[in-house]
């Protein structure tokens, strides 16, 4: 992971994620996909399915094929500039990557057969909304509920793109299976936040910030229920982080740091990550993801 000082003057394009959960025997579960080698965005880094919103996604027929109107969704998203249609199309983005990264149809009765139907119809090139009408199925958009909201700074440091990407946690849905796409993803696994947090530290995965902060967060989660309640009962939380260079190296803070123009906290976990080992860490060690 390298870092760049350039300046990206183009407005952030926008772009949905889901943080899918399960209970496990140890406790809550995060699934976490690795991107292509070759991807232009985070590239071999360990990430949650996700993706740009296409303009085909506020386009779908929510009669027909959501079980919220676009004014329930906006309502969730706590985003008075948006527009309901604006808000459904993050929805249904969200929706339609996890299904085309990972596999999982968040969509009313689906089969194995819709599931298999629908993604052949994705593999033959159709749109995901026009499939989704072909299938006759309605997405379960109440399975998701939004988490938080992460804006690329104009300096982005590891990336030459910017995006406004709103993250969603949902549960795996009862007898469907995650797995990695062979296309954009490569491989996949299941964790414990802290684990995968514990892995990251020993180097054997690589993450952005979005993801470290985004799993320091959920460690304090027992369980998929604790985490969708907690998604529930609060606005997503913004985060706009702020990149300095100090002594040589990059620093990103987070809303409460004392450098942050905003002095609220917007999350748990430390308010700075530091680029040293060219990676991103906390200034006071691995355990300060958990203080």
């Amino acid at each position: 992971m390298e870092i760049s000082s350039e300046i990206i003057h183009t407005p952030p394009k926008d772009a949905a994620t889901v943080i899918i959960l399960r209970d496990s025997p140890t406790g809550l579960e995060v699934f976490l996909v690795k991107r292509h080698g070759l991807s232009d965005v985070l590239g071999g880094a360990y990430v949650f399915p996700g993706g740009k919103v296409d303009e085909a996604d506020a386009q779908l027929d929510e009669a027909a094929h959501l079980d919220q109107p676009a004014a329930q969704l906006h309502a969730q998203l706590a985003e008075p500039e948006l527009d309901p249609q604006q808000a459904k199309g993050l929805f249904v983005a969200a929706l339609r990557e996890a299904f085309e990264e990972c596999g999982v149809l968040f969509a009313h009765a689906a089969t194995q057969q819709h599931t298999r139907d629908l993604a052949t119809q994705l593999q033959n090139g159709r749109m995901f909304n026009l499939a989704l009408a072909e299938s006759a199925l309605r997405l379960q958009t109440q399975a998701v509920a939004p988490w938080s909201r992460w804006i690329t700074p104009k300096m982005p440091s590891i990336s030459s793109k910017r995006f406004d990407t709103r993250f969603f946690v949902a549960a795996l849905p009862a007898d469907q299976i995650a797995r990695h796409d062979d296309v954009e993803t490569t491989q996949s696994v299941w964790l414990s936040p802290r684990a995968a947090l514990e892995q990251y530290w020993a180097r054997g995965i690589e993450m952005a910030p979005p993801q470290i902060m985004t799993l320091a967060h959920l460690s304090r989660h027992a369980s998929v229920a604790s985490a969708l309640q907690a998604a529930r009962q609060n606005a997503p939380a913004l985060i706009q982080p702020e990149p300095f260079d100090e002594a040589g190296e990059r620093v990103l803070t987070y809303p409460g740091d004392p450098w942050h123009s905003v002095k609220t906290r917007a999350m748990p976990g430390p308010t700075r990550l530091r680029y040293r080992n060219k990676r991103f860490e906390p200034e006071q060690g691995f355990d300060a993801l958990f203080a």
